[in-house]
Order: structure tokens, then C-alpha cells, then sequence
């Protein structure tokens, strides 16, 4: 029989996904499912995104340009440019997601046996992109008692090598939902200076930041344009996850052509996604205002209803929709196969991301999970019933 290959094999599988099986054994059963394992907004998709798909006159269903529609392209340009970020529409390549976004820096970037350095927890597929291209995650650990702010820069120099090509930040993070502040956006900048490296950051949550926070993004640095690349991404501003459409944006004009020849094996990105993405940008203002709103109360309940669980303990996240949660059980993966396995409360049981699988240092974050505070805040109440519930019931506590 032929075998699999030593890539395939080390390939991660999704801490936010690989439950489903489970999942869908307790549906089966009858069970209510509460999903606070999964990134995946309710709120509804703009109408203009919508509208714009559902009236598209299209005979043939063409490719598009390799680095997506230049129209989209311009009006995204001016969407950073209103932001107060410095983008023309040749620093813009459309991708398939962010995700594409994030493989075609890496692979314009890097080699195989280079490193790159993430604080962690990250989000998880980071380790799978990182594995498909053949090189190293060097972590730096943020931990919960510090709000998983970014660790001291001293801890990011110590781990730089000879094979250090960048540094990759997610802001806000996902799954800490932690904002980096701008001096610590300007501490990276200069240490990427000082060793020439590239600093990718992971800016899709931009829009979501609570309590009058600002977020800062690596662009608004000139200093190191050169070494920069934002990756971005409409599913979670507009909810459009299905769209599939991101961006890469650098003034770096080598890393543009070479992500241009990436573009190009994969042909274009979807047409229909780059209708919904560009129609999306004409999304008027009270949509952000309501949703900002919607998510920090969100937060606000689940977190305050989270910390009322006896030896339950959650750092408040400053943007993004995710929140860590460390629990007192010895395994938070057991812990959420239980859930869906061998616990009900009247018929209805919680779904969560066990931690772990957002580090890459072996036996982290076993005891915690990601939560997604994606659902009302009726859902979300009650799901912190039933984790307080299920936590009683447990058999294996710390």
C-alpha cells in the first residue's frame, strides 16, 4: 500500500473542527447544540453584498485577472486610504481568503527549514500553513495572567537565528482576542528593522475593537513598509465567511510580484466572492456601529457569566470575538468530547475549541478553551449554564 507523506502525517488537525463527528452524534440524539467552538458569525450579511450577487448579469462565468477584479482592488485601496493607511491599488492582491493569503506570504517569504516566530496561543491553522510549507514555528508564549498581551521583545530576540525570515502577529488576536497597542506595534517595528525580517500581520479582526480602543495597523509604519504584509479578509467584517475573499497588501513590490506567480497556479479567486466583497465595501457605516456594539455586549455577558463558574477563569478580550477560558479539568479536549459524547443538560449541550491545538509547544494550554461569542446573548447565557452544569457533573477536575 503506498504511503502517506511525512507532510501529510504532520499535518495538524483543526481544534476547532475536528469535533464535528461528535457534534453530529449528539444532534442525532436529539440533542441542542450550542457552537461557541467556531468563528462563525450570526449577524446577518450586509443587504448591498447580497443584492449585488443576487442581480450580477453574467453570460460565462470567466476567470477573473490572477490578482482579482482591479476595480475591487481600487475600491479596497480607498477603504485603507480612509482608514488612514497608505494602500494604492497596486499594493492590493485579491486571494482566496486570508488563508490564501497568509500561504502566499509564507511562500514568498520563506524556505524550507526557515523559522518564523508567533506569540502564542495563535490561531490554529497557522500551524498547518506552516507545515504545507515546509517550515518552523518558533513560539513565544503570552499566557493568561498578562491578557495574553505580547510578550517582552527581549523573549522575541532571544529566539532569532540565522533562519529567522519573519514574525506573524494576528491583531486583534484570534483566539485571545487581545489588541495590540500602537508602542507595541512600534516595538516589533523596530525589531524587524534591526534583523531585516518580515512582519506579517493578520489584521482580518480590524474592525473590532471595544471600549473606544483604536486599532493600529503595520501599515500606518512607513518605516518599514518594505518589510510589511497585511493580510485581510471579508468574512468576518461583513459576515461573509462563505465568500472566501482576502487580500494580501504590501509596498513591498518584490513580495507582490512573486505572490502574483503563486495567484497565478491557483488562476483567479472567485468570481462571485469578488462581486459580494466589492458591492460589500459600500456597507453604510450604522452596520459597523451596530455590530461593534452587538459583539461588546456579547463579551461583556459572556465573560462576566464565565467568571461566576467556580474555578473558571477568562481574561477579557479587548477585540475579535473569541475569548480563552481556563477550566478546571486536567484534559480540555476529553473535557469537550464529554460534552458532546456523555452530557446533556434538558437536551442541550455546548461545543468548544479545546486550547491546545493553538499552541505549538507540546502539553500548552490542556486545561483551556477557545469560546466564540458568535451567538445572541440569550444562547450565550445559557451556555454558560450548561458549562457550569457539565464542569459539576465532570469526573475528571483537577
Amino acid at each position: 500500500m503506498p504511503s502517506i507523506s511525512s507532510k501529510g502525517q504532520q499535518m495538524p488537525e483543526s481544534p476547532i473542527r475536528k469535533l464535528v463527528p461528535f457534534s453530529e452524534i449528539a444532534k442525532k440524539k436529539g440533542h441542542k447544540v450550542y457552537h461557541l467552538n467556531i468563528g462563525q458569525p450570526d449577524i446577518k450579511t450586509p443587504e448591498v453584498a447580497l443584492k449585488a450577487v443576487r442581480e450580477a448579469h453574467i453570460d460565462v462565468l470567466e476567470y477573473s485577472h490572477s490578482a482579482g477584479f482591479e476595480s475591487y482592488r481600487t475600491k479596497l485601496a480607498a477603504y485603507y486610504r480612509q482608514h488612514q493607511l497608505p494602500v494604492d491599488t497596486a499594493d492590493v492582491l485579491i486571494t482566496t481568503g486570508g488563508s490564501e493569503a497568509l500561504l502566499f506570504a509564507m511562500g514568498c517569504t520563506m524556505d524550507a527549514g526557515d523559522e518564523i516566530i508567533i506569540p502564542e496561543p495563535f490561531y490554529a491553522n497557522y500551524n498547518g500553513f506552516s507545515v504545507a510549507s515546509g517550515i518552523t514555528v518558533v513560539p513565544v508564549i503570552s499566557t493568561l495572567e498578562e491578557g495574553f498581551a505580547l510578550p517582552p521583545i527581549a523573549s522575541f530576540e532571544a529566539l532569532i537565528t540565522p533562519r529567522t525570515k519573519a514574525i506573524l502577529i494576528c491583531n486583534p488576536g484570534n483566539p485571545t482576542g487581545y489588541l495590540y497597542s500602537e508602542d507595541e506595534i512600534r516595538q516589533l517595528a523596530a525589531l524587524v528593522q534591526k534583523h531585516d525580517l518580515f512582519l506579517i500581520a493578520d489584521e482580518v479582526y480590524r474592525e473590532f475593537a471595544y471600549e473606544g480602543e483604536k486599532h493600529f495597523s503595520v501599515l500606518s509604519l512607513p518605516e518599514i513598509a518594505e518589510n510589511t504584509i497585511m493580510i485581510d479578509s471579508v468574512s468576518k467584517r461583513y459576515s461573509m465567511c462563505g465568500a472566501r475573499i482576502g487580500c494580501l497588501v504590501t509596498k513591498n513590490k518584490e513580495v507582490l510580484s512573486t505572490a502574483l506567480k503563486f495567484a497565478q497556479a491557483r488562476l483567479s479567486p472567485p468570481t462571485f466572492g469578488q462581486i459580494a466583497g466589492e458591492a460589500a465595501l459600500d456597507t453604510p457605516l450604522s452596520y459597523y456601529v451596530e455590530v461593534l456594539h452587538e459583539y461588546e455586549a456579547r463579551r461583556n455577558t459572556l465573560v462576566h457569566a464565565l467568571s461566576q463558574i467556580e474555578g473558571v477563569t477568562v481574561a477579557k478580550p479587548k477585540g475579535a470575538f473569541y475569548c480563552i477560558a481556563k477550566l478546571p479539568v486536567q484534559n480540555a479536549d476529553h473535557f469537550a468530547q464529554w460534552l458532546l459524547e456523555s452530557f446533556d443538560d434538558q437536551g442541550e449541550t455546548v461545543m468548544v475549541a479545546p486550547a491546545a491545538g493553538f499552541y505549538s509547544s507540546p502539553n500548552t494550554g490542556m486545561d483551556e478553551v477557545r469560546l466564540a461569542y458568535v451567538l445572541n446573548e440569550t444562547d450565550l447565557i445559557r451556555s454558560a449554564q450548561i458549562l457550569k452544569s457539565a464542569l459539576a457533573a465532570y469526573p475528571n477536575k483537577k
